[in-house]
């Protein structure tokens, strides 16, 4: 009697005969794929009922005789659907370490405290934290890699943290948000007035951003001047991507800010209500003078305080810094000024990058 299987089911099954069985004439059924599976399961049931034999039919479809009698018998008892393969395996949800309502309190956990605010003796959830949570919570033993893919699981995925000061108060960060700066935004509108952000920052020619690649364990070195300098500048910035800056190499003073202050104003048509940080330098009797000798020209606001992330300025800095670090280290004060300056010409000329820093969930407010 010719083979009643089709040449691809064949194949697959001489493929699985050779694979499984290292030379024997009969394949392990159970590691066929389940398309193969259920068509000599169907073709058995259908010879079975023809009356043919238990062997015959084992022959017929180079499978065991006890496979066969294995999906007879099982076709006895459950009928139709013992043609088809059942899913392999534990169920979903089986064999884990945790119950459903143990997973959902560690999760809530997760989301709603610190570790040290329950008593854990860490900063933030790491794969340990969380397994020490999991062993006082639930009293399982769980190994780390587990914990891992359970975290994994419910979505969790290990990220860098992001700083806020202690000092800051969130209350008072709240109200400038919620309050104090759609204040300026509505006054700035009735006296046509333009909103900007200042802030200081300085360069090192020792300092170095960034990574390179490298072979494992050849890490690449930069050959930095012995001859350490450094120069800072002030910057403005608006949400209309204008850059206005000013470099200097000695100390913040009052009289350095007020320089900059007075160019900021020249020839300038609108009122400028200029926003920054509490540097005492800010705070000065000096600057408080001059600026209430130019109040119809220049207004000065304080952000909330150890709150750099409501500055857009200081996304300024990180590109000013990102741009002039990467590149071959300066050897001298004259390169790195130059540096800087051509850094912040450029991003004067391409407004559309400054713009793009507000949209930033810490600066969306200011766009």
């Amino acid at each position: 009697m010719a083979s009643l299987i089709n040449p691809a089911i064949e194949k697959a099954t001489n493929k699985g005969q050779k694979r499984y069985n290292g030379g024997m004439n009969k394949p392990d059924a159970r590691l066929l794929n389940p398309t193969t599976q259920d068509y000599l399961r169907q073709q058995a049931i259908r010879l079975r009922k023809q009356g043919k034999q238990m062997g015959e039919i084992a022959t017929y479809l180079g499978v065991h005789r006890t496979t066969v009698s294995k999906w007879w018998q099982e076709y006895q008892q459950h009928g139709e659907a013992a043609l088809h393969q059942q899913r392999r395996g534990a169920k979903f949800g089986e064999g884990r370490s945790l119950r459903p309502d143990e997973e959902a309190t560690v999760q809530s956990l997760l989301q709603a405290h610190f570790p040290d605010e329950l008593k854990i003796d860490s900063a933030l959830w790491t794969r340990q934290a969380v397994q020490a949570l999991i062993a006082c919570k639930c009293k399982v033993k769980m190994p780390i890699r587990t914990v891992g893919e359970y975290l994994k699981r419910w979505g969790y995925t290990p990220q860098k943290p992001l700083k806020r000061a202690y000092e800051q108060n969130p209350q008072v960060v709240k109200a400038w948000l919620e309050s104090e700066y759609p204040a300026i935004e509505q006054r700035a509108q009735q006296e046509d007035a333009e909103i900007a952000w200042g802030d200081e920052s300085g360069l090192r020619s020792d300092a170095q951003v960034g990574r390179g690649y490298a072979p494992i364990g050849q890490t690449p070195e930069i050959q930095l001047s012995s001859q350490r300098v450094s120069v800072n500048y002030i910057a403005s910035i608006s949400n209309q991507g204008k850059v206005r800056f000013m470099l200097y190499t000695q100390k913040l003073t009052a009289q350095v800010f007020i320089t900059f202050l007075e160019r900021l104003i020249a020839q300038r048509t609108r009122k400028l209500l200029w926003l920054v940080d509490r540097h005492p330098v800010h705070r000065s009797a000096a600057v408080q003078q001059w600026l209430h000798q130019h109040r119809d020209r220049i207004e000065m606001r304080l952000l909330p305080s150890y709150s750099p992330q409501l500055n857009p300025a200081e996304y300024l800095n990180c590109d000013v810094k990102q741009g002039v670090h990467s590149k071959p280290p300066t050897r001298n004060l004259t390169q790195l000024k130059g540096r800087l300056r051509s850094h912040l010409h450029k991003l004067q000329k391409l407004p559309a990058r400054i713009v793009k820093y507000f949209q930033h969930p810490f600066i969306a407010y200011a766009a």
